[in-house]
């Protein structure tokens, strides 16, 4: 099939804490607040970049109802997250180092401060408050 039309709609993200998860994601990264909805004492907070309004990220419970994870599976997830291995994601900006400044004013956990790679793109890396690894690109 070539020539179809898909679009990233929205991706999601564990957390852990959702209020810490909103504080970074709004006022640290600077995204909109789309939705934020509750549902059996959880909360799914949908947010995304100003003026990109059909790409979102869902930050989700890690045992969302129905989703058929175990206590262990739920406690490996978690573990996981603690360590920053379990999901992540890659954003850009056209000033990395204006978006880092902001991110350490905001107290985020820096893991790689910006620097030229040798693959051939200039990045850094943060991680969100449930652990999510974010890479942020410099684009050029």
């Amino acid at each position: 099939m070539n020539g179809m039309d898909i679009s990233i709609h929205s991706t999601f993200l564990p957390h852990t804490d959702p209020d810490a998860s909103l504080a970074f994601y709004r006022d640290a990264l600077g995204f909109d607040v789309r939705n934020d909805v509750g549902y059996e004492g959880l909360r799914w907070i949908t947010v995304g970049p100003a003026g990109q309004p059909a790409v979102s990220i869902v930050l989700e419970p890690v045992a969302p109802p129905g989703s058929g994870r175990t206590d262990d599976e739920c406690r490996t997830i978690e573990a996981m997250m603690a360590k920053g291995t379990y999901a992540g994601i890659n954003l850009s900006t056209p000033d990395l180092d204006a978006l880092f400044n902001r991110l350490r004013a905001n107290d985020a956990e820096i893991v790689e401060e910006p620097a030229e790679q040798p693959y051939g793109v200039r990045d850094g890396a943060v991680r969100d408050p449930a652990g999510n690894l974010i890479r942020i690109q410099e684009q050029r």
